[in-house]
């Protein structure tokens, strides 16, 4: 086999052909345009054999995964539309000569099988994949804001049906093995032991029959007719509009080319994909949405600093908290390590074990874990009220409450407890990491690691080294945080850090925007429009009223009066408005309830008349603009390292709109003079705080961006 081709094609005895995919070079297999006349050759020498040959196998020579998808790269490179179309119809044109050909072909999948692997698994007769946890199906385009460009879009609902076809399309979301055989998109799912093996009886199955998974009453009654098709799309375009808010074109474009292919034919609904698929290549949603993947890509291959990073095979946790619950939960859940939890009453310990069960019940009902897995995940968790098994730990992960003189206790007790080498992580979203560790030991071993709540669903980990935390430490706290299924950022021990820092002025300009008397619903829907998942005045709430009160003091102290946010939550606080944990802030919450429904008491007690004063752009820039200025602060300061660190930390810390690609990529796409204007202008109209700050004069006056 000659090292430098993806594609290896073998004829057995028994004249069956076996396609093996192995890209050189690269841990996984993708779909490249340079592989064009690789598989033309395939094709050519398939045809010569084809009346003699019985069946094809295609199957990957990797050993966790079969093709993730194409490579996101080769889009950079296109300049056009008519560019990115043609990649799109050539890779129609090979996946169509695949499905052409005149044998059964059969694709043996096992781990990733996303996007153009999903494709090409697509326009083969069968699909038998693997029952391990690795394997995934998808079509996660739409997450690049783009759609399935090599005929998913056309397949995938001729295969399974169009609603869960709109449902795996439009999500991007990943079907675990047995879910991709209960709907039909593989035709068994088996152990890899025999997964060749199961392959090869497909290909003695002449009829090219697929197997067809029950369809839903819902789609038997509106699919398969006109006017019925007409109605779910109708109504998906509702409900896609209501959850993007029109900020993706990808969505609309998705519904619009499956709908036309079901209507028109395959043949005008692929030439309607290529067409809206080069489109979509050349937004600047798509291009900021694939920046983030190429940003995520590369931050997995960093360890935060130059040393190598030791082994992790224990962790405790200290408070049994909503935090130190979600952080046991991820350590056992992702990272498979066993967890200590120590809190200073049985109850903390109660609670964080009954956390935990629920978030593993959860998983169990949607049949993602087993119940011989829940027990095996639960006996990975234990607990206590004193420092029984820490001289066992490796990282000590610290999640008790915002106190420094409790946090410094802590550092000593754990000094006492565990070996010299134990690493002390403080979670942290506030306190100074220097003055935490100015009291212990071995200060080198200390080190910050924020993560956000809820943390079983929040992405980012803020890790913060103070002055003299070691290299080791460093790295060792960035491969943790990796192995519990997050992406991490090094930032600098200065108040507020970096999400803190640059949330605090979007939401105390938020609170001046209600105090000048707009209506709490207009500035929270400004904001969803803007693209945020939640509004200001909701995150304010889901945060908790009291939290914010202590961070915004400290802020004041530390980095100056441009900090400072009207006076309202002493107010709200000697009303018990602490947000949803109380069941009222600025709204009122039901127990039991996802529902929620603005307090109207709210404005008398805050002695407001509500009224709708701003349109929606002028309120969501007048949150924004601070942020912004905020985080080129913080760039020019040395808080963040790079601007690809502070766009993927204000995306995955507070849901920055990913659309934008952060709050960097979105300043150079308004262009840096424009933006200074617009906050000189808000500094007229609003305040000195929105005045740009001389880094970003300074970086406008020479031309320079932020992204080359």
């Amino acid at each position: 086999m000659s090292e430098a081709k993806a594609f290896h094609l073998t004829i057995d005895e028994q004249h069956i052909a076996w396609l093996a995919i192995d890209v050189p070079g690269e841990k996984m297999n993708t779909l490249q345009a340079a592989f064009a006349d690789e598989m033309l050759a395939v094709f050519n020498q398939l045809n010569e054999q084809k009346k003699q040959l019985k069946g094809l196998v295609i199957h990957s020579l990797k050993p966790d995964n079969f093709i993730a998808g194409a490579d996101v790269r080769m889009l950079d490179a296109c300049t056009s539309a008519q560019e990115a179309q043609a990649l799109a119809t050539r890779g129609q044109q090979m996946f169509q000569q695949l499905e052409d050909l005149p044998f059964p072909v059969v694709a043996a999948i096992h781990g990733p099988c996303l996007g153009g692997g999903l494709e090409l698994a697509l326009a083969c007769d069968y699909r038998v994949c693997t029952d391990d946890d690795k394997t995934r199906l998808g079509l996660p385009e739409v997450m690049l804001g783009l759609l399935p460009g090599s005929g998913g879009t056309q397949r995938l609902p001729r295969l399974i049906g169009l609603l869960p076809s709109l449902d795996l399309i439009l999500t991007g979301k990943q079907l675990r093995a047995k879910k991709a055989y209960k709907l039909g998109v593989v035709d068994a799912c088996v152990p890899q032991s025999v997964l060749l093996e199961v392959a090869l009886r497909f290909v003695g199955d002449n009829s090219k029959k697929r197997r067809q998974a029950k369809p839903s009453l819902k789609e038997k009654l509106l699919a398969n007719t006109g006017l019925g098709r007409k109605i779910i799309f109708d109504q998906a375009s509702k409900k896609t509009e209501q959850k993007t808010r029109g900020n993706y074109p990808a969505a609309k474009a998705i519904l619009e080319v499956i709908e036309h292919g079901l209507n028109k034919g395959l043949k005008a609904g692929l030439e309607q994909e290529a067409k809206r698929f080069g489109e979509l290549v050349m937004t600047n949603e798509s291009k900021a949405l694939r920046s983030i993947f190429f940003a995520t890509t590369e931050m997995k291959k960093e360890h935060g600093s130059d040393a190598e990073p030791k082994l992790v095979k224990h962790v405790s946790v200290l408070g049994g908290g909503l935090m130190g619950a979600g952080i046991s939960h991820v350590s056992v859940a992702k990272a498979k390590l066993p967890v200590r939890i120590k809190d200073v009453s049985n109850d903390g310990i109660l609670n964080a074990l009954s956390y935990n069960y629920g978030l593993f019940e959860k998983q169990r009902k949607r049949k993602i874990i087993s119940k011989a897995q829940l027990q095996n995940n639960m006996m990975q968790l234990a607990g206590g009220t004193d420092f029984r098994g820490f001289q066992q730990t490796d990282v000590v992960i610290e999640a008790v409450f915002e106190d420094l003189a409790l946090k410094q206790q802590m550092v000593a007790d754990v000094e006492q407890h565990a070996q010299p080498s134990t690493i002390f992580a403080t979670n942290t979203s506030s306190l100074p990491i220097g003055q935490i560790a100015e009291k212990a030991t071995r200060p080198e071993n200390i080190v910050g690691l924020h993560y956000f709540s809820p943390v079983e669903k929040m992405p980012l980990v803020e890790v913060i080294p103070h002055s003299t935390t070691s290299p080791e430490t460093i790295a060792t706290v960035v491969a943790l945080a990796k192995k519990q299924g997050k992406t991490p950022i090094v930032v600098k021990d200065r108040a507020g850090f970096y999400v803190n820092r640059i949330l605090a002025p979007y939401m105390n300009e938020a609170a001046n925007v209600l105090m000048a008397g707009e209506t709490i619903e207009k500035i929270d829907k400004a904001l969803l429009n803007f693209g945020f998942p939640v509004g200001p005045i909701t995150l304010l709430d889901e945060v908790g009223i009291d939290v914010g009160s202590k961070i915004m003091p400290i802020l004041v102290n530390e980095l100056g009066p441009r900090f400072k946010g009207p006076d309202v939550f002493e107010v709200l606080l000697n009303d018990n408005r602490k947000g949803r944990k109380t069941g009222k802030g600025f709204y009122s919450y039901k127990k039991g309830s996802k529902k929620k429904e603005v307090d109207k008491s709210v404005y008398k007690l805050l002695n407001l008349t509500p009224e709708s004063k701003w349109d929606e752009q002028e309120i969501a820039m007048r949150c924004v603009l601070p942020m912004l200025n905020e985080a080129v602060r913080c760039l020019d300061e040395g808080i963040i390292h790079s601007p690809r660190d502070g766009d993927i930390g204000a995306i995955f810390g507070i849901g920055f709109p990913p659309f934008l690609g952060g709050p960097f990529r979105y300043m150079d796409q308004i262009g840096l003079d424009k933006l200074i204007e617009q906050m000189k202008q808000h500094a007229q109209k609003y305040g000195d705080h929105f005045a740009p700050c001389d880094a970003l004069i300074t970086r406008a006056s020479v031309g320079k961006r932020f992204y080359s």
